[in-house]
């Protein structure tokens, strides 16, 4: 739990309905709490008293937190509504950026935007003729260069979502798609137009007649597509890019007639988890809640290189085959040993067809490889790529079948030499 001030109580602090109040306002957030959880709430900080702001803290938390993925959106309803005397204010100047002085200037964290909504619950924004006093506000808009919501959408951080961004991200993502171009290869099947001589087919065709040749067999070149194959990191600084690329996974596996011969997806952060099977229902809810049942590392912490190594000691020949392309979704900050990661990741680079990196820090124009995990994947990718809105995923879905395109990888690799 973050430090904050110490928690001044009031002389009558009617906590039980406060306690309510919290809870609505975390269901409104997304988690969900009924009245049983309410009243063992109220009971549990009745029973424990209501001395230590730590104690109170993992109290509530007991009762209304049962899934890794609903800590964070906790943590920021509860600082929100119990830490911050002017949390209306900080919530209103935070999804309102024109109203300036009430916070300092800075970016909702993760899970802000939707606890402050959740608190707000359709409260009106402030209007700023009133804090400007009894000076008139003249607005002038220039809608010259203004996108449509839809648009914004495309380009807005998934971090920055807020709850209903965040449902309206995720149609869009399930009407995306990720085509691929077949693999050539030398088996062949009958056509009428093939350019090449079924000469096997010619002479079973002639023995039937006794011997004589009446026609010529042709064939052509079968198609092979390739597999796809995913590794998603789902440590705590990529649980929520995670969530996204697993909608657009789950879209790309149930999709019909994209091109892949099948779609194998992973998650790691502490341990490598197979939830392949979890993505084939077609409900994309009850896919992605089966998986993170499956993976009990959400929002833990990261081991990339044990993760490599366990997948390619134990799935790669299974999974992999001829020319299988690999999405690996991480921000490659890894703390074990750089020349570990590096060795796992040549040996994964040598098994696929295409090796493909999406990094959510790329969004940082700043960005550079100073990570020693990032220095020692880098090399063995080829291609690297921004993958934190839907804009990001869309171009991917563009550059997938394209064996030139190196996304970012030339740049930062001069970046590298340099140091």
């Amino acid at each position: 739990m973050p430090e904050y001030a110490p928690l001044e109580l009031p002389e009558n602090p009617k906590l039980a309905g406060n306690i309510t109040h919290f809870a609505r306002a975390l269901r409104r957030a997304g988690l969900p709490i009924g009245p049983g959880r309410v009243i063992d709430a109220i009971r549990a900080v009745e029973v424990a008293g209501f001395t230590e702001r730590r104690d109170f803290y993992w109290i509530l938390h007991a009762c209304f937190v049962n899934k890794p993925e609903q800590r964070a959106t906790f943590a920021q309803v509860f600082r929100l509504y119990w830490r911050d005397p002017r949390y209306l204010e900080h919530m209103m100047s935070m999804m309102i950026p024109a109203v300036r002085g009430v916070q300092e200037e800075r970016k909702a964290q993760s899970a802000e935007k939707r606890a402050a909504e959740a608190l707000l619950d359709g409260a009106e924004a402030p209007d700023i003729a009133e804090k400007e006093g009894d000076e008139e506000a003249q607005v002038e808009i220039d809608a010259s260069l203004t996108m449509s919501s839809q648009e914004r959408l495309r380009t807005l951080d998934f971090e920055q979502m807020s709850t209903a961004e965040m449902a309206q991200a995720k149609r869009m993502i399930a009407r995306l798609m990720l085509p691929v171009k077949p693999i050539p290869s030398r088996r062949g099947q009958a056509s009428l137009i093939g350019s090449r001589v079924d000469a096997a087919r010619t002479l079973r065709a002639a023995m039937r007649q006794g011997g004589e040749m009446q026609r010529i067999m042709l064939k052509t070149p079968r198609p092979r597509w390739p597999n796809l194959v995913v590794l998603c990191d789902i440590s705590g600084s990529m649980s929520q890019y995670s969530r996204m690329v697993l909608h657009f996974l789950h879209a790309v596996a149930n999709e019909k007639g994209a091109g892949w011969a099948r779609v194998h997806a992973f998650t790691f952060g502490t341990r490598l988890t197979n939830i392949t099977r979890h993505l084939r229902q077609r409900d994309v809810d009850a896919a992605l809640a089966a998986a993170g049942a499956e993976a009990q590392d959400w929002e833990g912490g990261t081991r990339i290189g044990a993760g490599l190594e366990a997948f390619n000691r134990t799935w790669s020949r299974r999974v992999m085959g001829q020319g299988a392309v690999v999405l690996l979704i991480t921000d490659g900050l890894d703390r074990d040993d750089p020349d570990r990661l590096a060795h796992q990741m040549q040996r994964l680079h040598l098994s696929s067809r295409r090796l493909i990196w999406l990094n959510p820090l790329l969004r940082w124009e700043g960005f550079a490889p100073k990570a020693r995990g990032i220095g020692a994947m880098l090399p063995h990718v080829d291609s690297f790529r921004a993958g934190h809105s839907i804009a990001s995923l869309e171009e991917l879905g563009a550059a997938i079948s394209q064996r030139e395109d190196t996304g970012e990888k030339a740049r930062l690799m001069q970046m590298l030499g340099a140091a």
